[in-house]
């Protein structure tokens, strides 16, 4: 009776992480670029009362006799399927239709990486994220341009004392595992090696996706599917709980017997 208990516990545990999973989701439906997770599981350890094969007659017993042990999470799986593109009118406002993440420079001196292109030009001209970090390669447009466009391959032009003039290029980064990448906060990734192959300095449409100036892409997350999941969940970490409440009554009702 006790295993029954331990293992509806395991059950409540791990339907309690895929609850908060679902409510990071949910919180996150207007983050820009952002892309949703799911939890993964495992049964656990088994306990062998009968192994299959055993036993007096010919050939053994044809199926064993085990008794599971509970369930564990193994895994938050983070899905990069593309995002709706929303419109802004922004030249700056910059979405990635098909793979690929744009680099950034940390202030300690490695390379993040995001799918958040609302960029921004700071005072010295150059094209940074909204909490400031610039881009790699560095972006440069003179404070003065006009105009600014950014093409699907990542060219930038601007107008330049009435002139049409072609600064620098927006390139990408791939990973072949991009599923392997931390999440840091900040709509940023940061490579753990579990990534895969990276590709780095592509031009847009060039085995990486497009770049669409003048829009921004949204979160991944359907709401409408998160609530089914949180309904799902709910209704698993209630049929673990009277798991746990059937087996105290059966405790109880054996601790009562009389002679």
């Amino acid at each position: 009776m006790m295993r029954a208990l331990w293992t509806a516990g395991s059950g409540m545990r791990a339907q309690q992480l895929n609850i908060d999973v679902i409510a990071h989701n949910l919180a996150n439906v207007n983050t820009t670029g952002f892309k949703k997770s799911r939890v993964e599981f495992q049964d656990l350890l088994y306990e062998t009362l009968r192994a299959a094969g055993t036993g007096e007659g010919i050939g053994g017993a044809p199926v064993g006799l085990q008794v599971g042990h509970g369930v564990r999470p193994v895994a938050t799986q983070r899905l990069f399927s593309p995002g709706s593109l929303q419109e802004t009118g922004n030249p700056l406002d910059v979405a990635i239709e098909g793979v690929g993440f744009f680099a950034v420079l940390l202030p300690d001196g490695s390379t993040a990486y995001t799918r958040d292109g609302s960029f921004k030009l700071d005072a010295d001209g150059y094209l940074v994220t909204s909490d400031g970090y610039y881009l790699v390669p560095e972006i440069m447009i003179p404070p003065e341009a006009q105009d600014i466009s950014i093409g699907p391959d990542g060219t930038i032009t601007y107008l330049l004392d009435g002139e049409r003039e072609e600064g620098d290029q927006i390139t990408l980064v791939t990973f072949s595992n991009p599923a392997g990448l931390e999440a840091i906060g900040r709509n940023l990734y940061r490579d753990t090696g579990a990534a895969g192959t990276m590709e780095e300095g592509l031009i847009p449409g060039e085995n990486c996706g497009t770049l669409a100036s003048g829009y921004l892409e949204m979160a991944n997350v359907q709401v409408v599917e998160e609530m089914v999941n949180m309904i799902i969940a709910q209704r698993a970490y209630e049929i673990n709980a009277k798991a746990i409440q059937a087996a105290d009554e059966m405790l109880g009702m054996a601790n009562n017997l009389r002679r």
